[in-house]
């Protein structure tokens, strides 16, 4: 109003504080407190997180097979995903065309058939009183899915599933469409002086994964193939099905063996004594040359995980995250082994020029 300038306040307000070691004090409490917000967002959030990781190991399949693709094939890495694409959607459909109505018909029989033979195993073990009665079985059995309701309930239906499937499918194909985009966006993210440790260790992550999931996809191609063709020769029913869902559970190791072999044996002795052993039989021979030599054979070229490490994790995963995080129990246990092996890549540097300069300054 009087025409004079307007002088900035210079002394202390409420906001400021200038005492160092209130200062310090202050930041050590907003890093807890963020550590605490950002756990408690993982613990809500954790299914949406398990999609996200589950579209990123696709892209990572994807892109392995487009590298392997591109040897032979000197094309656009877009036309590569995009024929990988179009081979998987034609074999899928082609198998069902194919197949359709016998999958359909042997899957019905196995649900079947698993309830029955199911029903005698109760009924023969609480014969034998080493299991309690149908009530307290069904009392128990209210307990265990109310435990897990609020975990398993996002994928508790068919449409859920589908839909969660398809979600993993577009975010793996928008990420494996242009890697380097995603890849400088998180690189941005981080300080300037972090960036280029976090490259490295992310183009360990991928290789790793890489070769982890191109061993996972031949081993499930040979054991449902392997488990198939001895089905047949034994006379077991369902054997296409039962070769199928073998090699789908052959993605999640330990665990996707012995719930295969529980379904190939009870399908087994539904048809027979005689079957039922051939059943116990192939088992235990895929599961063996799967264990001895398959296996050994990949590792060699790809990763091998400690499978009490791997079972311990899935067990984990299993009960707090259902489906996925049984599944993906094993990919994040590789993620996080490689981060850990880099981290300590660079504990020795550091500590050697620490001890070096203590040194120096002892000397001088």
């Amino acid at each position: 109003m009087t025409g004079e300038r307007a002088k900035t306040v210079k002394a202390p307000g409420p906001s400021e504080v200038r005492d160092p070691e209130t200062r310090q004090e202050i930041k050590r409490a907003f890093i807890w407190l963020s550590m605490a917000s950002a756990f408690a967002l993982v613990v809500l959030l954790i299914q949406p997180l398990l999609l996200i990781l589950g579209g990123i190991i696709f892209a990572i399949i994807l892109d392995g097979g487009a590298r392997l693709l591109g040897r032979a094939l000197p094309i656009a890495r877009g036309w590569r995903i995009a024929i990988l694409m179009i081979a998987a959607v034609a074999f899928l459909f082609g198998t069902l065309y194919m197949t359709g109505v016998e999958l359909a018909q042997q899957a019905g029989q196995l649900r079947d058939t698993v309830e029955v033979q199911g029903d005698r195993l109760l009924q023969w073990a609480e014969q034998m009183g080493i299991m309690p009665g149908a009530e307290d079985m069904k009392g128990l059995a209210r307990e265990a899915v109310g435990s897990i309701g609020r975990v398993t309930g996002f994928v508790s239906t068919a449409f859920g599933a589908l839909t969660s499937l398809f979600m993993i499918v577009v975010i793996g194909l928008f990420l494996a469409m242009e890697p380097r985009v995603y890849d400088r966006g998180f690189q941005w993210l981080l300080p300037a002086d972090k960036r280029n440790d976090a490259r490295i260790t992310l183009e360990r992550i991928g290789q790793t994964m890489r070769r982890l999931m191109f061993g996972r996809i031949i081993g499930m191609v040979a054991e449902g193939i392997l488990t198939w063709i001895a089905l047949v020769i034994g006379g077991v029913p369902m054997a296409l099905i039962l070769g199928i869902l073998t090699g789908m559970l052959a993605f999640i190791p330990n665990i996707g063996a012995f719930v295969s072999g529980v379904l190939m044996v009870a399908v087994g002795f539904s048809a027979g004594v005689e079957t039922g052993l051939w059943a116990i039989g192939t088992y235990f021979v895929v599961q063996t040359f799967d264990g001895y030599v398959l296996i050994p054979m990949v590792a060699k070229r790809t990763v091998d995980m400690p499978p009490a490490l791997t079972l311990g994790t899935q067990i984990i995963f299993g009960t707090l995250f259902g489906i996925y995080g049984l599944a993906l129990a094993d990919p994040i246990v590789a993620m996080i082994r490689v981060a850990l092996e880099r981290r300590a890549e660079q504990v020795p540097a550091g500590a050697t020029a620490a001890g070096q300069r203590i040194a120096r300054r002892g000397g001088g």
